[in-house]
């Protein structure tokens, strides 16, 4: 329910500016004769979905040399833990031979 209450208040705006936004405009690619005639409102929201587009690819390929270190660090805290395993399990009489703390003297 919760959901739809957000998704209409996030829609409303949006339908509201392309119903007022209906005026045709001619969008053009400039080395070619290429071009077409798209409602103002649709050429914005594309514009800006492009531009989104291309900010998220942007981000995604800053961040793949930091997933790439976490990926490694994770690596090494699995052979890490691994060898701390394997050195508790060859030695078990070691940590029981250590003697316990006496209580103190009342």
């Amino acid at each position: 329910m919760l959901f739809v209450v957000i998704a209409i208040v996030l829609c409303v705006p949006f339908v509201l500016f392309v119903l007022s936004n209906m005026d045709p405009v001619k969008i053009g690619l400039w080395p070619t004769d290429y071009s077409v005639d798209l409602p103002l409102s649709l050429a914005m929201l594309g514009g800006m979905a492009v531009a989104f587009l291309l900010g998220a690819l942007v981000v995604w390929i800053s961040e793949l040399g930091q997933r790439r270190r976490a990926r490694h660090a994770e690596r090494t805290v699995r052979l890490l833990e691994a060898k701390i395993e394997e050195l508790k399990a060859r030695s078990p009489a070691a940590s029981s031979s250590v003697p316990a703390a006496s209580p103190p003297p009342a």
